[in-house]
């Protein structure tokens, strides 16, 4: 067995060698496909292996630690019945436990030169990337816990302004750290570096090309931002655009998406919610609507207000602020009676319309039969 001196340790054979492989073999040419010799591939094979052990070592420390702080948070969190926690370590997970990855490599590279070699045009790269994940989903994670919060509010208006700028800010901001971590990542790479210096020369003709194509990207941005602002309209509102109803179920940077009542999805642009006029139903707390009811002359209308009034009390969709039976039209043989009621939204005043008009027609068939029109 070959024993090395004792003043020969592993590590300081390992740091005095080269990093890479010699062109050619000592006093000779080395051909192309020539075998590298005993020494070249122990020399390679033992700088390999303490890259590998190195790297090995760091990931599992790493990935340990990361592990056993999610399982400690993870089991405090379901002790106390905080979901809102458990939301936002979910989201975190995957982009912290790369972000440890990168970070046990980094601290990695102090212990083997190969490694640091190695790492180094690699990190330029992945570190803005890992970076822009993580900032990427602490935003997405703040935004759920926000969302979380708000649906405990008993306000119901105030709830959907919040859910609304919650959501528009969110998606506002994550498209900017995106937009950042690519332009970051592509300035780490030398050919596109070189390639924007050649493009500044015609800077001015290309920023005026840029701009007229990005007009209208950039104007939808802009109305979007501009919603959360002014809120001319809120996710959950019920609203009226070209003659389609229906209600807002979410606001994106460049589009609103409306549910009608047969389940279709209205898209519309952000900018045409500005530009145009549009109704909301919702704006103000409470809607009120009517019911017009025909029935023959010569009956008194009194009675039938009063039935009316109490058939309304008894119905759960009515708010209490308006309830009044009105004569609104009176013709040869017939006079149109207006049932005027309200409820707090346009989905519980539909309900109320159809169930007054049921009970006041229920009512005059089994009081006052003769009162009910049979012709047209």
């Amino acid at each position: 067995m070959i024993r090395l001196p004792a003043s020969l340790s592993f590590d300081a054979i390992a740091q005095n060698l080269p990093l890479s492989l010699p062109s050619a073999l000592p006093g000779a040419a080395m051909a192309e496909d020539a075998l590298p010799s005993w020494n070249e591939l122990m020399h390679w094979s033992t700088r390999l292996t303490h890259l590998a052990v190195v790297a090995g070592i760091a990931l599992a420390i790493g990935l340990a630690l990361h592990l056993g702080v999610y399982t400690l948070l993870r089991r405090l969190w379901q002790r106390s019945g905080r979901e809102i926690a458990q939301l936002a370590a979910q989201r975190l997970y995957h982009a912290t436990r790369w972000a440890v990855v990168v970070t046990s490599l980094g601290m990695a590279d102090n212990f083997d030169r190969l490694l640091r070699k190695l790492w180094v045009p690699v990190a330029q790269v992945l570190v803005p990337a890992i970076t822009g994940w993580v900032l990427y989903a602490l935003l997405q994670a703040f935004a759920d816990i926000l969302v979380r919060s708000n649906a405990l509010i008993d306000d119901e208006m105030s709830g959907r302004s919040r859910h609304t700028r919650i959501t528009i800010l969110a998606r506002a901001g994550g498209f900017l750290i995106i937009f950042l971590t690519i332009a970051m990542m592509l300035l780490t790479v030398p050919a596109v570096r070189h390639v924007g210096a050649t493009l500044m020369a015609s800077a001015g003709l290309i920023g005026l090309a840029v701009g007229a194509a990005a007009q209208p990207a950039l104007k939808s941005l802009i109305a979007g931002l501009q919603i959360v602002l002014t809120e001319p309209i809120r996710i959950g509102d019920f609203v009226v655009v070209e003659g389609e109803s229906g209600r807002v179920e979410d606001i994106r940077l460049s589009y609103v998406v409306i549910r009608t009542g047969d389940e279709r999805r209205l898209i519309v642009p952000t900018t045409k919610i500005l530009d145009s006029s549009f109704q909301n139903w919702t704006r103000v707390g409470g809607i009120t609507g009517s019911v017009v009811l025909p029935i023959r002359p010569g009956f008194a209308i009194s009675a039938m207000r009063d039935a009316y009034l109490t058939l309304l009390t008894a119905q759960p969709e009515w708010d209490g602020r308006s309830g009044e039976l009105q004569v609104a039209e009176a013709r040869v043989g017939s006079v149109e009676l207006k049932l005027i009621m309200s409820a707090a939204d346009p989905t519980a005043l539909a309900s109320l319309r159809f169930a007054m008009r049921e009970a006041m027609l229920e009512w005059l068939r089994e009081t006052m039969p003769d009162a009910l029109c049979t012709e047209t």
